[in-house]
């Protein structure tokens, strides 16, 4: 392997969605059964898709496939960040909790963007 290799653990991108994804969990957790139906499972899946496509993508070798799946978590950021305010609204978390993850949320995302443009051909 060549000393150059990154390995997917060491992504900024990824670490970040982990460390997002573990304080969600913490959240989804302590739900009732009901409320991870209605609100809960999408929640967690859409925090999860988006480490699970950055890993995804970063495992392609054409850049524009791996491209694909990195706008594919920026979109399940989006969705993500839609459910927390449904969350925060419907006053299931505490307004410090939404800012806290609303906090990691933007981080993750300059960080993603800065990714997506780093994997384009240097020309």
């Amino acid at each position: 392997m060549s000393s150059n290799y990154i390995s997917l653990g060491e992504l900024e991108p990824y670490k970040t969605s982990v460390k997002i994804s573990e304080k969600c969990w913490q959240i989804y957790e302590k739900l009732n059964w009901q409320l991870k139906k209605v609100i809960g499972d999408q929640f967690i899946r859409s925090i999860d898709s988006m480490g699970a496509n950055v890993a995804e993508g970063y495992g392609r070798f054409h850049y524009l496939d791996r491209i694909k799946f990195y706008y594919n978590a920026r979109g399940s950021l989006f969705e993500a960040k839609h459910w927390l305010l449904l969350l925060k609204k419907r006053k299931i978390i505490s307004e410090t909790q939404f800012n806290d993850l609303l906090t990691d949320l933007e981080s993750f995302h300059k960080q993603l963007n800065v990714f997506i443009k780093a994997s384009y051909p240097k020309e």
